[in-house]
């Protein structure tokens, strides 16, 4: 199987490996399966990895912020957005391309959706749909198209209502600098290489967001719940290792990039060229159907969008917000790349793929 679908999921790093195995088979004298809210010594262990992990993770982000692990991004969103509204009663806004974890949310709440261009680029934030005492959510890297968006101009846009910025940063935290101007900041590990089942929130400094969950004084009694020492274990080498790379990874998806378009050169790109992370291509060809080159492509692993939506059977949310159409978004494919495609294994795939599409009748 090639696999092209970094976007849905990353190949789990040998690094992180080793750092959850060594917390799930014993760690030290044995006892790496302690409780690290117990007291006794296997318990200081645990805890003492939990927050070396939490020093990797944040690493990565802002200054002058907290970071609470989570289940997942899918909580890390779902916690800024649901209480967060709790504490800043004026309002929420979001971009019409946001994840579904985010938009569910802001559907939830009545709140206003921020249009974007025919790129997939977010317009110029409008005065009128910010909310004064609220939440803005802009996500940074898009997870279907790719587009980076302009979070800074929003933070601004933000603060200048009083609101806060909530950046969903899960496609981008360990691949493009994450700015500064965010209040609250979602990441997942499995996107950067790491164990799936654990993401973190970073919140700012004098951000009073209360809890999600009830029920023990876990992560500094901001979230209930055991944590995992494996986990967190696996999430800090995974993000020590992005930290460690981030310049040669970047470089690397920068050369498969020129290659990808090379290959397809019939193919639309759905979303800006340029001001994207270069390690998704989302492409469209007339006369494709994408769910039948899935299956005639089927040792290339890549997706039709978000993974999260793709057994739907609904087009994209993100591409119909563009302004494609609905024909033009069941004829769009994503490819996702990483550390560890190599360029055989990208024309490989590519490859494959054009052959699908000959059988389709599209040369």
């Amino acid at each position: 199987m090639i696999y092209l679908d970094y976007q849905a999921t990353t190949p789990l790093a040998p690094e992180a490996r080793e750092a959850v195995l060594r917390w799930l088979e014993g760690a030290g004298e044995g006892d790496g399966f302690a409780n690290p809210s117990s007291t006794h010594k296997g318990g200081r262990a645990a805890a003492a990895a939990v927050e070396v992990a939490r020093d990797q993770v944040a690493a990565l982000l802002p200054k002058g912020g907290r970071t609470f692990f989570t289940s997942g991004a899918t909580e890390a969103l779902n916690w800024a957005l649901l209480r967060g509204a709790e504490i800043m009663p004026g309002g929420v806004a979001g971009l019409s391309i946001e994840h579904a974890a985010s938009l569910q949310c802001l559907e939830r709440l009545n709140a206003n959706i921020l249009p974007v261009d025919g790129a997939g680029l977010a317009l110029p934030p409008d005065e009128a749909l910010i909310p004064e005492g609220g939440i803005v959510a802009t996500m940074l890297v898009n997870n279907e198209v790719g587009t980076i968006q302009p979070i800074a101009e929003f933070a601004a846009a933000a603060h200048a209502k009083n609101s806060l910025l909530l950046c969903d940063a899960v496609q981008g935290y360990g691949r493009v600098t994450i700015p500064d101007g965010p209040d609250l900041i979602a990441i997942s590990a499995h996107k950067i290489h790491g164990p799936k089942g654990i993401g973190a929130l970073w919140i700012k400094d004098g951000v009073d967001l209360p809890p999600l969950m009830f029920g023990g004084a876990q992560e500094h009694g901001m979230r209930s719940g055991t944590v995992s020492p494996a986990l967190c274990a696996g999430f800090g080498a995974a993000a020590a290792l992005a930290a460690e790379r981030f310049d040669a990874d970047a470089e690397h998806v920068e050369r498969l990039w020129p290659l990808a378009r090379d290959m397809l050169p019939e193919w639309t790109i759905n979303g800006d060229a340029n001001r994207r992370y270069h390690g998704n291509l989302n492409v469209r060809r007339e006369g494709v159907n994408g769910l039948r080159l899935m299956s005639d492509a089927r040792n290339v692993a890549f997706s039709l969008g978000s993974a999260c939506g793709s057994g739907s059977g609904k087009v994209s949310h993100v591409l119909r917000a563009m302004g494609v159409s609905e024909a033009d978004a069941r004829a769009s494919i994503r490819l996702g790349w990483g550390r560890y495609t190599t360029e055989a294994e990208l024309r490989e795939g590519l490859t494959a793929i054009k052959d699908a599409a000959r059988l389709q009748g599209v040369n």
